[in-house]
């Protein structure tokens, strides 16, 4: 007898996704799918407003990372208003860019370790659901629940200082940015009373991944087997290889380290980026076009980031880096959950980086703003926390936008998290005639790694389905139609 398996919802993901895992009478997994169930279709939402609203609409895609599509957006547009690809803001307008882009960084990772992932390696992948959750860490572990959302409070302070507000600032407009720091403000952040200052910051960030660490000693067999399978990654890197979350060249290398994107200027994305549309899901599957949809895949996010950078340009995250890599002697690591270990490298580099903002005098200037000749399309790209993200605008005479194609980091993530849940599905439920709950949270711990934000990355390419099916008082199926 054939089985579906159905997890719906995904749970502890920002967004509404299921799992779909049929079996075969033998109870061998013939079909693993992650389906996007919701659509926002903000490409479309936005044609027809003035460009300069852009970064402020789009970030209504999100409230757990909206800076990211804020910076994005506001970068697309300093194109179009001819403050350059990403190097020709002021001092002042790119430094608290930065700042916003890190607080961003450091609340997000550490709302994503503390509160959604870290219940799983507490508690254990088949560990009581009731108690498998933030309420249970703040039960059982209330340092460490206090410590994550202390670490995530003070990240969104500084997205507060920059942007205007936590959630769905206003502080980026295009060519730079519409306020400076206060010298208050940035005493606050560097003198603060224990813990909202900089270096306790940078102290309980080491902390985090030294308990990740200890963690991974531990059982380092069952880690290093969870979803290991080659790929490709891609993200963007600074122009001498260094890690730079805000800004630099595309660059891809394939599961051996070999670049096979090099170093690209990213306005140019579409020449080696494509999308794929299937009819299961509403999200992209994009793929590089020189390899093609079979195997051009990629990941991106903290795992692809540490495996296309050279270096990290901060000096406590460049010692943890240089450990990380000898786990797999200089390659690139393909261990879905060395993603989590990748993450709070990250998030240590964010606060080495917010702590070296804060002492750059340069955020309390006054030249905010960047202008020179208007372009008719522009491309804005950022390293979102969850992986790189495009926002790609053009507009007509009347200053409207035309049109709009965002890749979102999810979308980006949308084979290799399908890939995630086929390879723990047939690891963990092949030949079992019971499916545990704890088997069904396993499949969701492969898609938690990618900290996907599900809808963010739903949009359509194209004419939007819709389909609607008739059902009589029996459930039998009396009519379907479709646009």
């Amino acid at each position: 007898m054939t089985r579906k398996i159905t997890i719906e919802p995904v749970t502890r993901v920002e967004g509404h996704g299921k799992v779909t895992i049929h079996m075969d009478h033998q109870g061998n997994i013939q079909q693993t799918r992650l389906h996007i169930v919701e659509f926002r279709g903000f490409e479309r939402f936005v044609q027809g407003r003035p460009y300069w609203e852009a970064p402020v609409l789009v970030q209504r895609l999100c409230g757990i990372c909206p800076v990211s599509h804020h910076l994005a957006a506001a970068k697309a547009l300093d194109v179009i208003v001819g403050a350059g690809t990403g190097e020709g803001l002021t001092a002042t307008g790119e430094k608290m860019r930065r700042l916003m882009h890190y607080g961003q960084f450091f609340q997000s990772h550490a709302l994503h370790f503390f509160h959604l992932s870290a219940p799983d390696f507490l508690f254990g992948f088949d560990g009581d659901p009731a108690i498998r959750n933030i309420i249970g860490i703040a039960l059982t572990k209330p340092d460490l629940a206090v410590q994550g959302v202390m670490m995530r409070k003070f990240g969104q302070e500084i997205i507060r200082a920059t942007a205007g507000k936590k959630i769905h600032g206003t502080g980026a407009i295009p060519g730079g940015i519409n306020k400076n720091l206060s010298i208050e403000e940035r005493d606050e952040f560097l003198k603060g009373a224990d813990p909202l200052n900089a270096d306790k910051m940078v102290s309980w960030a080491q902390d985090a991944l030294e308990f990740f660490k200890y963690y991974y000693s531990a059982n380092k067999e069952m880690i290093d087997g969870f979803a290991h399978f080659p790929s490709n990654h891609l993200s963007l890197v600074r122009k001498d290889g260094a890690l730079d979350l805000y800004h630099g060249v595309l660059r891809a290398v394939d599961t051996d380290g070999k670049k096979i994107l090099h170093d690209i200027d990213y306005q140019e994305y579409t020449n080696y980026i494509e999308e794929e549309v299937r009819s299961w899901s509403y999200m992209k599957f994009p793929y590089l076009k020189s390899i093609g949809k079979e195997n051009g895949w990629y990941r991106v996010g903290p795992l692809a980031r540490l495996n296309t950078i050279d270096f990290i340009p901060t000096p406590l995250a460049q010692k943890e880096f240089e450990i990380y890599k000898a786990l797999t002697n200089g390659k690139p690591n393909n261990y879905c959950l060395h993603t989590h270990y990748a993450r709070l490298i990250e998030t240590l580099h964010a606060a080495e980086m917010i702590r070296e903002l804060l002492n750059d005098p340069d955020l309390l200037g006054n030249e905010l703003v960047t202008k020179g000749t208007k372009q008719k399309e522009g491309v804005g790209l950022v390293e979102a926390p969850r992986g790189t993200l495009f926002h790609h605008y053009r507009i007509n005479d009347n200053d409207q936008i035309e049109m709009a194609n965002l890749i979102v980091s999810t979308t980006n993530n949308n084979e290799p998290m399908n890939r995630s849940v086929n390879h723990v599905a047939k690891a963990i439920m092949t030949g079992k005639e019971i499916i545990t709950e704890g088997m069904m949270n396993s499949v969701e711990v492969a898609i938690r790694a990618y900290d996907p934000c599900l809808s963010c990355a739903t949009h359509a390419l194209g004419k939007m389905p819709l389909e609607i099916s008739l059902y009589d008082q029996d459930n039998n199926l009396l009519d379907k139609k479709r646009s």
